[in-house]
């Protein structure tokens, strides 16, 4: 049994029967400490700790403005405090942020886990190009006491210019109707969070807006959480900026020590790259409800940082930590040699979810014993997660120097986006779906049940099932989801992740192309009854969701995985349940 700086509310326990493991453990741990990893890359900014090449020490050193952020924010959190007092003065009550991956997941961690204190009021987050989602986000919401955030990075991305299109006529429409003289038009309903320059250019209307806030360019969108992408959220939501950040900026500092016994960021990317290099690269989360959001956060980080090949790596081969969310806990027979197990508890929880009960520390501790690793972290406070954002932004970063990448690129996320614009392309022109977009529907169980087994022979040893669900998200889908996901679990003892679409391809689609070509893909999209026009556009939302579901398996197939795309039909729901019964048939019994 091991421990690691209990005192940073991080123990790592380990049953050490596995001298490998423990060995790359331990030399993750005299490099880190001989080369100074800690002081060079936090303290110093240096980016030669990850790499050697001075291409990529140029590239890296424009991305690392993340760790200043805690402490340049600091000024503007009184700001922003001002900013969200004046709009309730005058009369707004809601407000949504559409936008995508980095621009859309920390501002939805906050909304869900602070939800709006009395001085504040809701925020909703739009990450959904289906067009159930789109109608459930802004259909009850008054487009005259709303304010709409578009938040992108590179003032280009599609799903969140759509968004801010659909909005801004709803809010002329409405401005129309109601014959109000002041405000002056639907930019005064609007805010836009961006980088400077070509991205503020790049966004329709931009000098018409209420507010634009300009993040530093240093900063990359999966470790933006302590910029205005969300603060400008957590200021609307009345969330108290100033002690989110006091805890970040405290953890920064901590995780500037050369020691990992003393350092919570070093201790947690240490074994988080020696377990992974090791081949226990299934990092699965098992965290209490009232934090649960913190989950898809954290997967986006992960698998956009780790999921590629190594730096200077001969044959180009992927690696990567693959995080699990949301799977429900099991006892030892239901898993593999590749995990490692998370737990994020919080001071005065019910418990995790979806796990309930009181077993959930006797079912680590038999996992423990059975070999598998189980790193446990202690919050305090829901504030904290100030603090939880740079341990574990500091942990990927260093957990890469492990595995040898660069945690700052992405180089394959414009694959499914390039094959998505072609798709587009054929809609704007009164094409048909391409050939390779058929899909198999749910009506024949039988011929299911068979397409089912034949693809789930091309399962991989110590593989993952990706199933990837380009559908509205609705509490009875994720319950439906999470019993599939079980269903697969326990039969075949691979880690299953869920992904709605499209809001993965911004968060773990990059390890899905980038990293082990070790996934199993199972590609949902259903009918769109009720479509939306986009403004502008000549193809509506139900065709963009349709187009880069579309994409994305073009481009899961021109890297020769293997996907089975399923049509669910008018009715997910319904269809869902099909596909339960048909895979419960094509599994092998335990």
């Amino acid at each position: 049994m091991s421990e690691l700086g209990p005192a940073n509310g991080l123990a790592l326990d380990l049953t050490l029967s596995d001298d490998a493991l423990d060995a790359a453990i331990a030399d993750a741990r005299k490099r880190a400490v001989d080369e100074k990893w800690a002081d060079r890359a936090i303290g110093r900014r240096d980016p030669s700790v990850w790499s050697d090449e001075e291409i990529v020490q140029r590239a890296i050193s424009t991305r690392l403005g993340w760790l200043e952020a805690p402490f340049h924010f600091a000024e503007e959190a009184s700001e922003l405090k001002a900013f969200a007092a004046a709009l309730r003065e005058q009369g707004f009550t809601a407000a949504v942020l559409g936008g995508m991956g980095g621009s859309s997941l920390a501002p939805a961690l906050l909304a869900q886990v602070f939800g709006a204190a009395s001085d504040g009021f809701p925020v909703r987050v739009l990450d959904s190009t289906d067009p159930v989602a789109v109608a459930a986000a802004l259909d009850d919401l008054d487009p005259t006491t709303t304010l709409f955030i578009v938040s992108t990075k590179s003032g280009t991305t599609a799903e969140s210019l759509s968004f801010q299109a659909y909005q801004w006529a709803r809010t002329a429409e409405a401005l129309k109707k109601s014959g109000v003289g002041r405000p002056t038009g639907p930019g005064d309903f609007m805010v836009a969070i961006t980088d400077p320059d070509q991205s503020l250019d790049s966004i329709p209307h931009h000098d018409q807006l209420r507010e634009v806030f300009l993040n530093p360019p240093d900063v990359g969108g999966r470790y933006s959480a302590l910029t205005y992408v969300g603060l400008v959220p957590g200021a609307l939501l009345g969330i108290d900026m100033e002690q989110l950040l006091e805890r970040a900026r405290a953890m920064v500092v901590a995780c500037g020590q050369p020691d990992p016994a003393t350092n919570p960021g070093l201790a947690l990317g240490l074994v988080m790259g020696a377990f992974a290099k090791s081949g226990r690269d299934k990092l699965t989360f098992v965290i209490d409800r009232e934090l649960a959001a913190f989950g898809p956060w954290v997967e986006q980080l992960i698998a956009e940082s780790t999921g590629k090949a190594p730096l200077g790596s001969p044959d180009g081969r992927g690696v990567g930590v693959v995080p699990v969310d949301g799977e429900p806990l099991a006892g030892p027979e239901a898993y593999g040699t590749d995990r490692v197990f998370v737990r994020i508890a919080l001071a005065g929880s019910e418990g995790p979810y979806p796990t309930t009960g009181s077993n959930v520390d006797a079912s680590l501790a038999a996992l423990a014993a059975a070999g598998h690793p189980v790193i446990r972290i202690a919050v305090d406070s829901k504030i904290d997660i100030g603090a939880e954002f740079v341990r574990w932004e500091v942990a990927t970063a260093l957990s890469a120097i492990v595995l040898g990448i660069d945690p700052f690129d992405q180089p394959n996320v414009e694959e499914a986006k390039t094959n998505t614009r072609a798709v587009i392309a054929a809609f704007e022109g009164g094409e048909a779906a391409p050939a390779d977009g058929t899909v198999l529907g749910v009506a024949d169980e039988a011929a299911l049940t068979a397409a089912l087994r034949a693809q789930l022979a091309q399962l991989v040893a110590n593989g993952y099932v990706s199933i990837q669900a380009y559908m509205a998200q609705t509490p009875a889908r994720d319950a439906a989801l999470s019993g599939i996901r079980t269903l697969l679990r326990d039969k075949t003892r691979r880690a299953t992740t869920v992904g709605y679409g499209p809001r993965f391809l911004h968060s773990t689609g990059q390890l899905h192309k980038g990293g082990a070509p070790i996934g199993w893909f199972l590609q949902l999209v259903a009918d769109h009854p009720q479509d939306r026009e986009i403004p502008g556009k000549d193809y509506t939302f139900g065709q963009l969701i349709d187009a880069q579901a579309i994409g994305d398996a073009r481009t899961l197939g021109d890297h020769k995985l293997p996907v089975l795309r399923l049509n669910l039909g008018p009715d997910p729901d319904a269809g869902l349940a099909a596909l339960k019964r048909a895979l419960a048939a094509a599994l092998p019994e335990a």
